[in-house]
């Protein structure tokens, strides 16, 4: 389907943003002048505590717009990635992001020459500028990271460049990419796009499984070392940045802002190394109970109960996801409501669309949801896991005053999987259907698949390939799949059958290029686990903390406040107890399918 063939009720609503490009025109030359403005406070910002304060409102006011401008490229360009006006606009955003860097470039080193008793001071005479006091508190802990004026700017410059890896990637993937048809036991051809993929892998026909899984990744074979090329730049520049700024390693750095030590990823990778066996118990029911001599990769998206017809659409979707998340109140599930009904979220798959899913906003905007959505169980829960963004970013924007209006990537997966809890336990607890509940059970067992072990392969596969380089090593496109078939290997176990193809799927993994982000996934789904059960079983109290959470936004480091919430990452318990609880549903299941 073309753009121009959705239905307007199916595509968001950018008004928020822009009502049109004229407007958005109008918007990009004033960040220019409000970042050219902005120069002004240069070598003034310790005249006064007045003066800061402006300096700081100025510096905002240009912020939003330009978080504003960009999103709004972005967001148009995610449409259909083959528009060459959107290609255009994103291109142009680009050089705006580096241009507003290079201007602004002078703030933090002349903020950092000062002396932190110096600004303790000034919030004491101007009381404005207490609201910024955890601003600065954590402006300053980045004292040692800050450069010379001379040097931000020039790495101000590179940012643009910076980007060209993560670019061509994205077209390569999104834009360039076809693939052969896939081909089921009946003759029957089935278009593969990186949308579909996973729905073809999820289909009850094996050979259709097998001859996508083959097809698919056939495609990424012929283009693998130019995807090696991209992703080694990519790592280069993440060391680069990290050198610069005089960390020891670039995932210190990718940690640093958020307040989390490199031992956070570390014991998850080792939590999980430590309860592989319950992981293997599992693909070993799932051999079982499929009744196959080999369990291959192909097998091992598909439901394992058959017979099961658990088809739901985007209507079904909206319904059963706000029974969901009822427990949350009253108010919550009205703003859910009004998402939907007013446009928040971009649908339907589209010719050119971004693959994936994501929730995507400003602090002025409402938070847009991208979804590329098949009528199945996995959508439904995509629907209300991005959701969960939305919902944290909308509270967060409603509480939080603008320099604190954003959240931190550790806490980001907490709110969208605390949601698909919820959902799970609505739908088990609602469905009478003995066939769909044990649907329901194998979902959640998926849901710890691809959520804490297969996340935790990629946080070891991204921590090794980063260290490879710092420690001189090149990333080839052999070194880049032998070492991803090993740890495929190594997850999976000695019952699943590892498919030669598998090596080159690091090549689809787009968050490889969002700078260690994918351990948070394994971490976020954990806390999920214990929030969702105060949730359910504590009432108003646990649900109030929980609101309060989503409210916080960067008011404080992310540990704290996940911890008043009720989930303590700094200790082991929140990841142990769901690595113990998939080892029980791993075990009731068993019981389940063969009593049944």
């Amino acid at each position: 389907m073309k753009r121009a063939e959705q239905r307007m009720e199916d595509t968001w609503d950018l008004s928020d943003l822009y009502r049109d490009l004229e407007t958005w025109e109008a918007a990009f030359a004033e960040v220019k002048v409000l970042a050219k403005n902005f120069k002004a406070y240069s070598g003034r910002l310790y005249e006064a505590p007045e003066t800061l304060y402006e300096a700081i409102q100025a510096k905002e006011r240009a912020e939003r717009m330009l978080s504003n401008v960009i999103t709004y490229a972005r967001l148009k360009h995610d449409e259909d990635t083959k528009n060459a006006t959107y290609q255009s606009l994103t291109s142009r955003v680009e050089a705006l992001g580096s241009e507003y860097g290079e201007m602004t470039a002078f703030y933090a080193p002349e903020l950092m020459a000062g002396d932190f008793v110096k600004i303790e001071s000034f919030m004491d005479r101007y009381p404005p500028l207490a609201a910024y006091r955890f601003y600065f508190e954590s402006l300053f802990r980045s004292k040692p990271h800050i450069r010379s004026e001379e040097i931000e700017h020039l790495l101000a410059q590179t940012e643009e460049m910076a980007s060209g890896a993560s670019n061509a990637y994205g077209m390569l993937l999104n834009a360039d990419m076809t693939y052969e048809d896939a081909v089921d036991s009946e003759g029957n051809a089935h278009p593969i796009t990186n949308g579909s993929y996973i729905p073809l892998m999820m289909n009850e026909d094996r050979e259709l499984r097998k001859d996508a899984f083959t097809k698919y990744y056939a495609n990424y074979e012929a283009h693998i070392n130019t995807f090696a090329a991209l992703l080694q730049t990519e790592v280069k520049k993440n060391i680069f940045y990290a050198k610069a700024r005089g960390f020891k390693s670039a995932r210190e750095a990718a940690l640093f802002d958020n307040h989390i030590p490199v031992t956070v990823p570390d014991a998850l990778i080792e939590a999980v190394h430590g309860k592989l066996d319950s992981f293997y118990d599992y693909m070993k029911l799932r051999k079982e109970v499929l009744g196959y001599d080999a369990l291959h990769l192909y097998d091992i998206y598909n439901p394992i109960v058959e017979s099961v017809d658990f088809k739901v659409t985007y209507e079904e979707a909206q319904k059963m996801t706000l029974g969901a998340l009822k427990p949350l109140g009253e108010a919550y599930g009205e703003v859910v409501e009004n998402a939907y009904q007013t446009r928040w979220i971009d649908v339907y798959e589209n010719e050119g669309k971004r693959s994936g899913a994501y929730s995507w906003g400003t602090y002025d905007s409402r938070p847009y949801i991208l979804l590329n959505h098949k009528d199945n169980l996995d959508s439904m829960f995509t629907l209300i896991h991005e959701m969960g963004h939305s919902m944290h970013s909308y509270l967060t924007h409603q509480t939080q005053p603008f320099v604190y209006g954003h959240y931190s990537i550790f806490l980001a997966e907490v709110a969208s999987t605390t949601n698909e809890a919820l959902l799970n336990d609505y739908l088990m607890k609602t469905i009478d259907n003995e066939g769909r509940k044990k649907y329901i059970v194998n979902h959640y067992l998926e849901q710890f698949r691809g959520t804490i072990f297969r996340q935790t392969m990629f946080a070891e596969f991204e921590r090794d390939i980063h260290a490879t380089v710092e420690a001189g090593g090149a990333l080839t496109a052999e070194y880049l799949c032998s070492h991803y078939l090993e740890l495929n290997r190594k997850y999976f176990g000695p019952d699943v059958v590892i498919d030669e193809a598998i090596q080159y799927e690091w090549a689809r993994i787009p968050h490889f290029y969002y700078d260690f982000y994918v351990y948070q996934y394994a971490t976020g789904f954990s806390a999920a686990i214990a929030l969702s059960d105060r949730i359910l079983n504590d009432g108003e109290t646990a649900v109030n903390a929980y609101l309060d959470f989503l409210k916080s936004g960067a008011s404080d480091s992310p540990i704290p406040i996940l911890r008043r919430a009720g989930a303590d990452m700094e200790t082991e318990v929140p990841v142990q107890e769901a690595l113990n609880r998939f080892a029980e549903v791993v075990k009731t299941f068993d019981k389940l399918v063969k009593n049944s």
